[in-house]
């Protein structure tokens, strides 16, 4: 029998919530029954979810996968499913896919090539499994084989891949072609990042043309443990032909996408797939996905923003909003509410746009904190968005406690402070008297404080720490400024938030000097597009100082000595401020890189700060 009918199903896990993973993968394979699917392919490390970090190194840990895993094989009837988790063998952890076929183990294949760059750190926890080994494991009395495996399904030679396996040269599917393998199935957790959907997209249907095969890849889904979200790809491509993919960045708990197959078919009928590759309806969507799991799974009450006006809280403000719109629109309003367990009633009668307003309403609560120093347009760019995505808004001024401080330190060193002498620390405090302030709100609410740093801010430390750096999350620390104030416009003209039209039409500032000052970002940094562009080469790319002004240098057409001083403030203000980046709130990871110590760029706390290298540029 040639033809048979295989699919994928991408699920929402969190590590070690039982109850839940184990609930996503039943409810899978239920409906892949009852679809009469004869192949299931599950996630990688789907029965623990992929985040668990140092846990991986529990023996508990393994021991209750294991009793999870047996607890699944009997609903295995009449098919095959293939299930991630963790194994131990020989004293050693593997990261292993189960394979399963009426309600019995038939072995487990092991990862052979381990992710350990950017945000993955595989090789601490997991070891790679040996190529063309095949050995036995003894559990609870059985023996199943474990190792380079491939298998007889349904008439249909069937092998593996795990994620990272199939981003080498070097790879499993090199052999498995040897094999004569007909269909390979690769479980994965591969994080999103902007345009690595097209990227994954063309891997696999490249991998179907090279190994002569059908290829289905099925990808984890949702924010599963904090900083990393996962949009729930699905693809699967024959012999150089995609054939389908799913809707991605799901706010389902599980998604299942059957596909009738012909092993021995070369080519089918024309795709009905859509390429819906966009970074600005991507960051909505993704963004908005790790908002909404972080929510309900951290089972706070909503968020709490300080909202100045501005462009980076304003982002925030319409991701919320955003939240709410794309939950509603895939779950409805019951499921919606269900999900983040809010039991407030709705006013009866209301248009779909007035229901997500009101939702909006109970679990978004924003704050505008003015000084002397803030202007009307940010107050009411702040008033004006709140109102039209129907958040609570509050309106307080801290002059007071600003001027209170002044008080004491001023009697505290014996001298007035004046903005000639004091600046850094005059600036400063203003962002600090409103901190205490707005985690009141939070702590008074139950609510997640959300934090408004950007990348671009990340990199030179232009943000008060204890200040707006403080918060619970971050939702936009991963992506830059320039692409934050273009999406803006983005948002107000194909989203349709129309009240981000005062904040468009404003000039990005911090606000914290005296209004004859005139300040804004780029006055006190430089042009954020010079600066994402020294950051993407002398951080992304690693190039020394030199480098980065040869490039550059070549392509912009500034003034040479003026481009070597934004250089030698990026990299003097990059080396001075990782104490801030260590201490900044956990970040979305959105882009291919981001400057989170934790999850991608590790730098010195202390450093001789490019000294060197910095005497090699002037000297260029």
């Amino acid at each position: 029998m040639s033809q048979i009918r295989i699919a994928g199903a991408c699920l929402n896990q969190t590590p070690i919530d039982w109850n839940n993973n184990i609930s996503n993968i039943r409810n899978a394979i239920t409906e892949a029954r009852k679809e009469n699917v004869k192949i299931l392919c599950l996630p990688e490390l789907c029965i623990t979810a992929y985040g668990c970090q140092d846990l991986f190194l529990s023996e508990w840990l393994i021991e209750e996968a294991i009793k999870q895993l047996l607890s699944i094989v009997p609903i295995c009837e009449d098919i095959a499913v293939a299930v991630g988790l963790p194994i131990r063998h020989k004293g050693q952890i593997y990261n292993s896919t189960c394979l399963i076929q009426n309600g019995e183990i038939l072995g487990f294949y092991a990862k052979q090539i381990l992710a350990n760059d950017g945000i993955h750190y595989e090789h601490r926890w997991f070891s790679p499994w040996p190529s063309k080994l095949v050995e036995s494991i003894t559990i609870k009395g059985s023996t199943y084989p474990i190792g380079d495996l491939t298998f007889q399904i349904e008439g249909t030679h069937v092998g593996f891949e795990i994620c990272e396996d199939a981003w080498n040269e070097v790879r499993p599917a090199c052999r498995l072609y040897e094999k004569g393998v007909e269909l390979i199935l690769n479980p994965s957790a591969s994080h999103f990042a902007f345009g690595k959907h097209k990227i994954r997209e063309k891997l696999i249907v490249s991998s179907s043309e090279k190994f002569e095969c059908h290829y289905l890849y099925v990808n984890q889904l949702g924010n599963e443990s904090g900083r990393v979200i996962y949009d729930g790809d699905i693809i699967l491509a024959s012999h150089g032909q995609l054939l389908t993919t799913n809707k991605r960045l799901s706010f389902s708990l599980y998604q299942l996408l059957p596909f009738d197959i012909d092993i021995k078919k070369k080519r089918y009928s024309q795709s009905d797939h859509v390429d819906d590759l966009d970074n600005n309806r991507d960051f909505a969507k993704a963004a908005s996905l790790g908002l909404f799991d972080y929510l309900r799974k951290s089972k706070a009450k909503g968020y709490t923003l300080s909202l100045s006006g501005g462009a980076d809280s304003s982002s925030i403000a319409v991701l919320v909003a955003e939240l709410v719109r794309n939950g509603v629109q895939e779950l409805g309003v019951e499921k919606f509410l269900e999900a983040l367990q809010l039991s407030a009633s709705l006013s009866d009668g209301l248009e779909e746009i007035e229901v997500i307003k009101e939702i909006v309403n109970k679990i978004l609560i924003t704050a505008y904190q003015g000084t002397r120093n803030s202007s009307d347009d940010t107050l009411n760019s702040a008033k004006a968005l709140a109102t039209s995505i129907g958040a609570q808004f509050k309106h307080w001024e801290v002059d007071d406690v600003v001027s209170t401080n002044h008080e004491i330190i001023e009697k505290a060193i014996g001298r007035k402070l004046t903005w000639e002498q004091d600046d850094i620390a005059m600036q400063n405090i203003q962002a600090r008297s409103r901190s205490p302030l707005i985690w009141m709100i939070a702590n008074i609410t139950g609510t997640i404080l959300l934090t408004t740093s950007n990348r671009s801010e990340g990199d030179v430390g232009y943000t008060t720490m204890d200040g707006d750096t403080s918060g619970s999350l971050a939702p936009i620390a991963g992506v830059d400024k320039p692409f934050l104030l273009q999406w803006l416009k983005y948002a107000e003209k194909e989203l349709g938030y129309s009240g981000l039209s005062y904040v468009n039409s404003l000039t990005p500032t911090a606000e914290l000097r005296p209004k004859e000052f005139t300040q804004t970002d780029e006055d006190d940094l430089m042009p954020y597009p010079i600066l994402v562009q020294i950051e993407r080469l002398g951080i992304f790319q690693r190039k020394s100082p030199l480098e980065v002004y040869q490039h550059l240098n070549q392509e912009l057409k500034i003034d040479s000595e003026l481009l070597k001083s934004y250089i030698r403030k990026f990299y003097r203000l990059w080396s001075i401020n990782q104490w801030k980046r260590e201490r900044l709130a956990p970040s979305f990871h959105l882009d291919d890189f981001n400057v989170d110590p934790k999850t991608w760029c590790r730098f010195p706390i202390l450093s001789g700060s490019f000294v060197e290298e910095l005497k090699a540029l002037d000297q260029a």
